[in-house]
């Protein structure tokens, strides 16, 4: 399936890129300056194909960075829940031990006397 995959999309995309940089090869002039065209401050020389892809390449990198920023809570909620979860395991596990020295007529007091502390509901959103 990787093979597959490799061969319908990343094949054609690096022809595209390589037939991109050998027709777009002439040097052309990016200014940084919006105040003067004639005379810019800061200036320098590239291949156009060197520009277009490192342009592509810096908007992938800023727009994951993007959604890796705004889905922030959602990791942080995740984690908050786990922790939750492996706490209500621990006290079930805790109490199951409690009921089965029970059972086998050991004496186990129960902190809580009997009642279990469910955690309140909260949105996570």
């Amino acid at each position: 399936m990787k093979t597959l995959v490799r061969v319908l999309i990343v094949l054609p995309l690096a022809l595209v890129i390589i037939v991109l940089a050998v027709a777009n090869r002439a040097p052309v002039q990016v200014s940084l300056d919006p105040f003067s065209g004639v005379a810019p401050l800061v200036a320098f020389s590239a291949p156009l194909f060197a520009i277009v892809l490192a342009s592509a390449a810096l908007g992938v990198i800023l727009g994951g960075v993007a959604v890796w920023w705004s889905q922030g809570r959602h990791r942080r909620a995740v984690r908050l829940q786990a922790r939750e979860l492996d706490r209500v395991r621990a006290e079930a596990e805790r109490r199951r031990r409690a009921e089965g020295a029970l059972a086998t007529g050991g004496s186990a007091a129960s902190p809580a006397g009997g009642v279990v502390a469910l955690p309140a509901r909260t949105n996570v959103y």
